[in-house]
């Protein structure tokens, strides 16, 4: 009997090895790592607890498959009640790496370490039974909390870097940072400046404000401060740089797919400002109507990325019209960063639809007087409703 794991080194899914062998009778459990961004520290720590706990350990680069995901988020102006959804992108990139070790390893099951109260166990399993899959979920299926799980790891002489006081679940990305657990459950709770590590305190940052070029093709960012730049280096070096500022912080109540209602806390410098940058670039080259109609489809695109139904066949269709409308989303932006915000301050693009001829209050190219015609039967129906009898 063999099972594969997806691993990310952390509390949940190291218990999760012992557990697989003593409660659920694998003889052989693999891990897999799969890289989408993570400090190098920490893929490395995973790779090390991996080999040491684990009968083998797998480590998968996905960092292009997961940028070009963050593209498609940029194009969507993607966001679900104003959390980035850089987890809910990773998880069904990494639930196929997954699936792609297990068939190498002819594996009986594949395995996660996601509890039964949050949104990553659909996320997972969605992908998983897809390929047909065994899914096994022993922090979900054997009903575990987290202190129980410290207390059976130190019993199995598992490290654990979790404590009593600090049981934060943290889980990083290229796109984004989430800590929640512990003391953060509680809404009332005003959390300390030691969760944060991607952002700092936005009240001890440089009183200089600092102002960025972002230039974009077909709504992909490619270059940063005229630099033409890879997805990823762009990425990282912009996380650098507004998180300098304090910019990308979010503390959130949050709806779950399930209905729950947590307290979510995130850090995602340059998701905030390539975001911005990217709505502030269409409004300057997108109809109104376009505009209006794109919201629609990005919400239902959040939605579907926030419960892992990538594979719904809705998707590939916004997908469609989504590409559709970035074909004209190319010029630049420029954002001022200063001390916790971001504020696009300067922009062009060649498909812009706005013109300064026909704008300003200088400009004769339109008379005037030609907007009364219009203004004769603006509100009619209102007045009409309203008239005194």
């Amino acid at each position: 009997m063999k099972v594969v794991l997806a691993y990310s080194g952390g509390l949940d899914t190291t218990v999760c090895i012992p557990l697989l062998r003593e409660k659920y009778g694998f003889k052989e459990v693999i891990t897999v790592t799969v890289d989408v961004g993570q400090p190098r520290e920490e893929i490395k720590r995973a790779e090390e607890r991996g080999r040491k706990y684990a009968d083998k350990h797998y480590t998968v680069d996905a960092r292009k498959e997961f940028v070009d995901f963050i593209f498609m988020a940029i194009k969507a102006n993607a966001e679900y009640e104003g959390y980035v959804l850089g987890t809910a992108m990773a998880r069904p990139i990494i639930a196929k790496k997954v699936v792609e070790i297990a068939k190498i390893e002819k594996a009986n099951a594949v395995a996660h370490g996601c509890t039964g109260k949050g949104n990553d166990q659909l996320r997972f399993d969605n992908i998983f039974r897809q390929y047909n899959f065994k899914v096994i979920a022993p922090i979900r299926e054997l009903n575990l909390t987290r202190e129980w799980e410290i207390e059976y790891a130190k019993k199995h002489g598992i490290e654990v870097k979790v404590t009593k006081e600090k049981p934060y679940s943290i889980d990083e990305n290229l796109w984004s940072r989430s800590i929640e657990g512990g003391s953060l459950e509680d809404p009332t709770f005003i959390p300390n400046e030691d969760i944060y590590e991607w952002t700092k305190d936005p009240e001890k940052v440089s009183k200089e404000p600092e102002i960025i070029k972002i230039d974009f093709e077909k709504g992909i960012p490619i270059a940063l401060n005229d630099e033409k730049l890879e997805g990823f280096e762009l990425i990282s070096k912009l996380n650098a740089i507004a998180g300098e500022h304090g910019i990308g912080r979010t503390d959130m109540i949050e709806d779950r797919v399930l209905g729950l209602k947590t307290r979510e806390n995130y850090e995602h410098p340059a998701a905030t400002v390539l975001l911005l940058a990217h709505k502030d670039l269409e409004k300057l080259v997108l109809s109104r109507r376009e505009l209006k109609f794109k919201k629609l489809v990005e919400e239902e695109w959040s939605e579907l990325v926030y419960a892992g139904l990538v594979n719904d066949p809705l998707f590939d269709a916004l997908n469609a019209f989504i590409d559709k409308t970035q074909e004209r989303v190319t010029g630049w932006v420029k954002v001022k960063l200063y001390r916790g915000c971001a504020t696009p301050v300067a922009r062009y693009s060649e498909n812009a639809l706005y013109s300064k001829e026909l704008s300003s209050f200088d400009s004769l190219m339109i008379d005037q007087k030609f907007a009364e015609g219009y203004s004769i039967f603006h509100g009619l129906q209102g007045r009409l409703y309203r008239r005194e009898l």
